[in-house]
């Protein structure tokens, strides 16, 4: 079948058509009943993929409202959902989509959701609504962007993104890159795992759910500051590797830097600066990364260290280096 248009229109493979007095709504953030499939839980905040009837897109489960008893319809509350089980969600996407919803149009108001890493369908879901603030809330251009703010300050703004385990020495390293990039008048700024806990994700625990929403809101902070146009140290255990993927995303190509701390457990524990490991052996700590709680080692650093095998001094004067010979530090 072929469709001539009266006028000139950028359409193509996966656009919707749909009639003048009952267009299609668009939104990239909606509210919807998702039932979920998968033995691994929903975590709110984790990407997925949305595959909707006309395109995947990047999107996370941003809220959980209530979960919906099947039996009797009954709201009850929780923080994720596991198998089999239904909630009222808010979703967010990376860009619009078309819908309708599922009440009205069964093919343009569902979707899946699908893990990223696995390609495995782990959710099905129904659109009901879209939020008002998806149509209230608009970006506002700046005439003073990244690039004048990053050549104000001879440099190339990214994100250092340390991790590994506690006590792999992550923050130490951090300090001594910064130390030296401060001495050769570069613009920094570090976000500590402990020193952010204090106040901006003060709120958040410990459990799956609360370390995703702990990387989410300081991704979006270090997005921020390499707008500003600095170079950022974070600094955290940042456990799977699904939020680091997010972080990655966040920022343009080349912008994030994944710098593996691979200190072994053993050493890491030996280390035991905090002492937490041996309250996470006695119990007295509960989803403690690398005893009682996962670890998802990086796949493809850019760069990996062992404070085991090289001391802080030379990890530091390795990260600079790299800095240096890709064109970071103008």
């Amino acid at each position: 079948m072929t469709i001539t248009l009266a006028d000139e229109i950028d359409i193509s493979r996966g656009d919707i058509i749909c009639a003048g007095k009952a267009p299609a709504e668009q939104t990239d953030q909606f509210a919807a009943h998702v039932i979920w499939m998968h033995d691994e839980e929903m975590i709110p905040g984790r990407q997925y993929f949305i595959k909707t009837a006309n395109r995947i897109i990047s999107g996370a489960i941003s809220e959980l409202k209530h979960k919906v008893n099947v039996n009797t319809l009954e709201h009850m509350s929780g923080k994720t959902l596991e198998l089999n089980e239904v909630g009222f969600c808010n979703l967010s996407t990376s860009a619009p989509i078309a819908f309708d919803p599922y009440a009205h149009n069964r093919e343009t108001g569902s979707f899946i959701i699908i893990d990223k890493r696995t390609n495995n369908t782990v959710g099905v879901g129904m659109i009901d609504f879209s939020l008002r603030r998806a149509q209230n809330v608009h970006w506002q251009d700046l005439d003073v962007n990244k690039d004048a703010r990053a050549k104000a300050k001879h440099q190339r703004p990214c994100v250092l993104w340390f991790t590994g385990l506690s006590g792999a020495g992550k923050s130490t390293v951090a300090n001594l890159v910064e130390k030296r990039l401060c001495d050769l008048g570069r613009h920094t700024y570090t976000l500590d795992g402990d020193n952010v806990r204090h106040g901006l994700n003060k709120d958040l625990g410990f459990t799956d759910a609360d370390r995703v929403e702990n990387i989410r809101r300081v991704s979006e902070t270090a997005k921020l500051m390499v707008d500003a146009g600095l170079i950022v140290l974070v600094s955290f255990i940042s456990p799977f590797q699904s939020e680091r993927r997010m972080a990655r995303e966040m920022l343009e190509d080349g912008e994030f830097i994944e710098v593996f701390v691979s200190t072994p457990l053993a050493v890491c524990e030996k280390r035991d600066v905090k002492g937490l490991y041996a309250k996470a052996r006695r119990g007295e700590i509960r989803n403690f990364t690398g005893i009682d709680s996962d670890y998802e080692a990086p796949e493809r650093a850019e760069i990996t260290l062992d404070t085991s095998k090289t001391s802080a001094a030379d990890a530091a004067t390795a990260i600079v280096e790299h800095l240096k010979k890709h064109g970071y530090l103008g």
